[in-house]
């Protein structure tokens, strides 16, 4: 039997999205796996807009109990929001490392899934499975199918561009770490925090304009990090760039990594319902 786990490590879902929920496990079953479902996936009192789908332990409990079933294939978040890094002191890391479940999770799950490889060296996927039933993002079932079923790489195909080639001289392939600005930065100071050392440096955001940029950006740069890293690669800064933000999140990322830094751009990546897939600890190649 193949299994694929649903979970919800940060904010629990509203309640009203259980109709998604069940689309998109009819879908997985179509694929001759088999849904389940964590107890811990919908916010518990919704009529008081609690965000919680249980406490840490709860929610951590609930996703270890799929990384120690050897017959879950895949573990896909689908929350988002502002809690999963309280999860992280109650994860087995030790069972993480050896589990075949690969975790799939984007946004607040940054925390997570850069966690899980400074702690075990494995790769985890940043992507939101709920895009697969969505308008924005049912074209991209194809790709997910190749990818889950066959093994095949259609999902991670990231196209990019340059915004500077930098000035340093050395190819572009390394471990990839990263994701949501504002969330990757929790871990700052922490044990979860990965080894920025020669690793190529993804960040994406949803919300935030110009002055919260610049700060990320500053505590980055006070972090070492721009001295660091390969290279730097933005995704997409929906806030920013739906408002016309100036300067741009291209300008800001060249004024606080310096002139040496090769830093590109893609908008293949972020959180648009139409986006691909990252895996984060494992080697990328630039396209």
């Amino acid at each position: 039997m193949r299994k694929i786990a649903l979970v919800a490590c940060s904010n629990g879902l509203e309640v009203r999205k259980k109709g998604s929920v069940e689309e998109l496990c009819a879908y997985l079953e179509g694929l001759g796996f088999t849904p389940c479902v964590s107890p811990c996936l919908y916010e518990k009192d919704p009529v008081f807009c609690s965000v919680f789908s249980g406490t840490a332990e709860e929610r951590a409990e609930a996703l270890m109990s799929f990384y120690r079933d050897p017959e879950v294939q895949a573990i896909l978040d689908l929350s988002g929001g502002d809690l999963a890094n309280e999860l992280l002191p109650y994860l087995d890391y030790e069972v993480i490392g050896k589990s075949r479940a690969e975790f799939w999770g984007y946004s607040d799950l940054t925390t997570i899934l850069n966690a899980i490889y400074a702690k075990t060296g494995r790769s985890s996927v940043l992507y939101q499975a709920r895009n697969l039933v969505s308008g924005g993002g049912f074209f991209r079932r194809p790709a997910f199918e190749n990818t889950i079923l066959q093994k095949q790489s259609d999902l991670f195909q990231i196209s990019c561009q340059y915004v500077q080639k930098g000035q340093k001289q050395q190819e572009l392939c390394g471990t990839l770490v990263g994701g949501n600005i504002r969330c990757l930065l929790k871990l700052a100071g922490t044990e979860y925090w990965p080894d920025m050392q020669d690793k190529i440096l993804l960040l994406e955001s949803w919300s935030g304009g110009v002055p919260k940029m610049v700060t990320y950006f500053s505590q980055l740069r006070q972090l070492g990090v721009f001295r660091q890293i390969k290279a730097l690669l933005l995704g997409t800064f929906t806030e920013m760039e739906d408002r016309s933000c100036s300067p741009t999140i291209e300008e800001l990322a060249c004024r606080y990594a310096g002139a040496e830094l090769p830093i590109l751009k893609t908008r293949q990546i972020g959180h648009g319902k139409d986006a691909l897939a990252v895996r984060v600890g494992d080697l990328f190649h630039f396209f």
